[in-house]
């Protein structure tokens, strides 16, 4: 199941649950006293169409760009400009598959056809960012001064083989360990999260808290899987270097550290977003933590259920055994685009504006993309997460971000991730050797990418 589609799917119901609101009300911009002064030109088009696979942008405009009038539900106005919404979620790839399709050509399509902005994640955005339907920031007129305050894997996601920067968040997905307070009481001793993070500081002692945990009828996490992303995100090469795949020594590792936890059954092999993961969202889960965002804290933690841990306030956060990112969503402008100024004007006041992306944290829950924002947010000891029992969670967000590096992703990255980790699974349960799973991964991705060879 994709993250998003969790999101958008317990969002309404999840947000009584979200941070509390009242210690950082919202302000009222300068940036938003008026629309942007370009979206009546008389030189640019008179429609600007946005691509996306979910509504979370258009919320996002809607609530927060200055001058956005909601007209219906894919429909809206910025002056004279109207906004026209094309959402085509991500199932079965329909949404790149929409993209590819309409992308290459829209340099030549009909003014009121040209698609102005498109949505990208993290785990395709490369294929976008490295071909030429997509403008470089820079040719917007958009400076690396403009984007200073942004964290440094966020830009590096979308920075094409020449450096150029091709797209823009609003978002800082940084993660954490978010642990069960009474597991960790019952584990450790103590629910504090700086002593929790003290027993999940690297992974050698991480395990040796796994261990603990058992002892005390808890499994560390729910599953494996639950820790791939922490792994993969710090590796020191890429997935593919000149058409070579090589499985890096922190992926390596998290084989080895996931085997000896299954043989001590003291994690499992389920899949994330299957019933069996998410059991340890209740008390008699008996899961002792799970690695995620804040927007897995706020809205896929099972907050409006009774009986929940995250409905009773009981889950931390710390940063654990290495900082990570899950999720998030950037902002591109489309090569043929003829509203490059309003697009310019969008991507600088939803990312950029700090007055803007205080209210979304705010109003949304979103960790946003500005040190400046969730510096200011860290020290307001009144604001605090419902969820994480009154606990203030953007220290720990905004270390992890600062310590993100995404310098090592390749276009390939998904394919091979979904694939190793497939493989990988047969030798967590038993089934294969490490060697037999290994050459299946070997298999699956010469199919997959008929162009790489795998050492």
């Amino acid at each position: 199941m994709n993250y998003r589609v969790s999101r958008v799917l317990s969002i309404a119901s999840a947000a009584a649950m979200a941070f509390s609101l009242t210690a950082c009300g919202s302000s009222s911009s300068s940036s938003k006293s008026t629309a942007a002064s370009t979206s009546g030109s008389s030189e640019e088009g008179k429609v600007l169409n946005i691509q996306a696979w979910n509504e979370e942008f258009k919320s996002r405009m809607e609530d927060h760009y200055p001058g956005y009038k909601k007209v219906d539900d894919t429909t809206g106005k910025i002056g004279d400009v109207t906004v026209k919404w094309t959402i085509t979620p991500s199932d079965d790839n329909a949404y790149q598959n929409n993209l590819d399709s309409v992308l290459p050509n829209n340099a030549d399509a009909d003014a009121d056809d040209k698609v102005d902005i498109f949505l990208m994640e993290a785990d395709y955005a490369l294929k976008y960012v490295n071909s030429d339907v997509t403008m470089s920031l820079k040719d917007l007129g958009i400076t690396d001064d403009d984007l200073s305050d942004q964290f440094d894997y966020t830009k590096d996601i979308v920075k094409d083989e020449d450096g150029n920067i091709k797209g823009s968040s609003w978002q800082a997905c940084s993660a954490g360990l978010i642990y069960n307070r009474q597991a960790a009481k019952d584990i450790l001793g103590t629910d504090d999260p700086d002593e929790v993070q003290k027993a999940v500081a690297d992974w050698d002692t991480f395990n040796d808290t796994a261990a603990k945990a058992k002892e005390k009828g808890y499994k560390i996490v729910s599953t494996v899987n639950d820790t791939y992303r922490v792994y993969s995100n710090n590796v020191s090469k890429p997935w593919v270097t000149d058409g070579k795949v090589t499985v890096d020594d922190n992926i390596k590792k998290w084989v080895d550290d996931s085997k000896k936890l299954v043989d001590a059954d003291e994690t499992t092999t389920a899949d994330l977003w299957s019933d069996d993961w998410s059991k340890g969202f209740f008390p008699d889960g008996k899961v002792f933590c799970y690695f995620g965002p804040a927007w897995l804290i706020n809205f896929s933690m099972h907050a409006d259920e009774d009986g929940s841990i995250a409905n009773q306030g009981g889950w931390g956060l710390c940063v654990g055994p290495q900082s990570f990112y899950w999720g998030g969503t950037w902002i591109a402008a489309a090569t043929g685009t003829d509203n490059p100024t309003l697009v310019k004007d969008i991507i600088l006041k939803m990312t950029t504006d700090q007055d803007i992306l205080k209210e979304i944290a705010v109003k949304d829950s979103d960790c946003v993309n500005s040190k400046t924002v969730l510096d200011a947010l860290a020290s307001d000891s009144s604001f605090g997460n419902k969820i994480l029992g009154g606990q203030n969670p953007y220290a720990q967000l905004e270390a992890g971000a600062e310590k993100v590096d995404m310098s090592n992703i390749s276009p390939y990255d998904q394919g091979c991730n979904e694939e190793f980790q497939s493989a990988m699974k047969n030798y967590f349960d038993g089934n294969a050797t490490y060697d037999e799973a290994l050459d299946q991964f070997k298999k699956a991705i010469v199919e997959k990418y008929p162009d790489l060879t795998v050492e």
